[in-house]
C-alpha cells in the first residue's frame, strides 16, 4: 500500500479529465482499508472505475481512496444456483468473463460495462433487459466512520433504476468489499427479448445460444454503439432514460410518432433518452473540446483536454432542450464531483 501526494487523476476516470487530488491510495484488503482511515484527516472520495465521475475541479485537497480488493470465489453450489464471491475491487467485465468460463449464467447480458464489482450495487447496473438486483444476493461494506463491517441484503440496498441507498441517505457512508451474486449453471433462462440481441442470432444463424453466444452479441452492439473510453473520453450513457405517466407518453406519441418508449412495471412509460436528445439535434455536434457522440446521443464525449465544467454545461443545455421540446426533465448518471 502506497501514498501518492498531488496524484493525477487523468487515468483514473474515463471522461480522461485531467484533475489533482492531494493524497492518493489503493487498497488491498479490509485491513488496508481500516489503517487508511484510522489515519486520515482529509475529506474522503472513494473511487471505483472511475467510469460514472465527472471531475468538475481541477484541484481535490482531498484523500482519494481507490477499492483494490480482488478475488472471485464459488461458495455455494446447490440446484437453487451457485452463489459467488466477489471483490469489490474487481473489474466488473473481467468477472463477467469469469462467470461464462464457469458456465454460470445470470450476468452475460451486462458484458462491458465499465468500472468495478464495488460500485456496481450503487448504480444497480444494468443492460439489455437485466439488473444487477436480477442476482444480487448480498454484500458486506465497511462503515466509514465506526470501521465496522456490514452485511446488507437486496432488501436492504433499496435497489431501483440505476439507483440504490447508497445513492441516496448512505451515500458516501460506505465502501463494499465484496458481493455476493447468485447466478444459474446452465442456458436455459436466457435473457434475449431486447430486439438488438435477436438480430445478432439471426445474422450469425444462431438457433440453439449459449451464455456466451449472448455476451458476445452484446459486447459487439455496445462496440458498435459505444465510443471506447481508451480513444475517446466518455462515461457512457450519461443520462438516465427517464419514465412519465402513460398519459404523457400517449400525448407525445401523437405529436411524435415514432418516440421510443418501454413499458415499465408501474404505470409509466420508460422513454429513450438517446432519442429525445438526437431529436433536439445534438447528436454528433460539438462544443470546443467536448461534444455529443455521432453514433448514440446518449454519450457525452472529451476529445482530449476537455474539463468536467464543459461537458456539466453542455449537459445542462440538452437537459433544457429536451424539456422545452418535450417536457421531460432528464436526470445524469454520472456524479458531479
Amino acid at each position: 500500500m502506497q501514498f501518492h501526494k498531488n496524484f493525477n487523476l487523468k487515468n483514473y476516470n474515463t471522461f480522461g479529465i485531467e484533475a489533482h487530488c492531494s493524497t492518493f491510495v489503493e487498497v488491498q484488503s479490509i485491513e488496508d482499508v481500516c489503517q487508511v482511515l484510522s489515519q486520515n484527516t482529509l475529506p474522503l472520495f472513494l473511487l471505483g472505475g472511475g467510469s460514472n465521475v465527472l471531475f468538475l475541479n481541477e484541484f481535490y485537497d482531498m484523500l482519494f481512496l481507490k477499492n483494490g480488493i480482488k478475488g472471485i470465489e464459488i461458495i455455494q453450489d446447490t440446484e437453487g444456483g451457485t452463489i459467488v464471491e466477489i471483490g469489490g475491487g474487481v473489474v466488473w467485465h473481467e468477472f463477467v468473463l469469469w462467470a461464462i468460463e464457469n458456465n454460470l449464467g445470470g450476468v452475460e447480458n451486462m458484458s462491458l460495462i465499465p468500472g468495478t464489482v464495488g460500485a456496481a450495487p450503487i448504480q444497480n447496473i444494468g443492460a439489455y433487459g437485466v439488473e444487477l438486483k436480477d442476482v444480487f444476493e448480498k454484500l458486506d461494506a465497511i462503515n466509514l466512520q465506526t470501521l465496522d463491517i456490514q452485511t446488507f441484503t437486496k432488501e436492504d440496498c433499496q435497489f431501483g433504476y440505476r439507483d440504490s441507498v447508497f445513492k441516496n441517505e448512505l451515500k458516501g457512508q460506505f465502501l463494499i468489499t465484496k458481493v455476493y451474486l447468485r447466478l444459474r449453471k446452465n442456458s436455459s433462462k436466457l435473457n434475449t427479448s431486447y430486439g438488438d440481441i435477436l438480430k445478432v442470432f439471426i445474422e450469425k444463424k444462431i438457433e440453439q445460444p449459449t451464455i456466451r453466444d449472448v455476451s458476445n452479441a452484446v459486447i459487439a452492439i455496445r462496440q458498435s454503439k459505444l465510443p471506447d473510453p481508451l480513444v475517446i473520453g466518455n462515461a457512457g450513457s450519461f443520462f438516465k432514460n427517464p419514465t412519465i405517466p402513460k398519459a404523457q407518453f400517449e400525448v407525445l406519441k401523437e405529436k411524435h410518432p415514432n418516440i421510443i418508449g418501454y413499458p415499465n412495471n408501474t404505470d409509466g412509460v420508460k422513454v429513450a433518452a438517446g432519442w429525445l436528445i438526437e431529436q433536439c439535434g445534438w447528436k454528433g455536434k460539438k462544443q470546443g473540446h467536448v461534444g455529443v457522440h455521432e453514433r448514440q446521443a446518449l454519450v457525452l464525449v472529451n476529445y482530449g483536454g476537455g474539463k468536467g465544467l464543459e461537458i456539466k454545461a453542455l449537459a445542462q443545455k440538452i437537459q433544457t432542450s429536451v424539456l422545452e421540446k418535450f417536457g421531460i426533465e432528464l436526470t445524469p448518471e454520472v456524479n458531479f464531483v
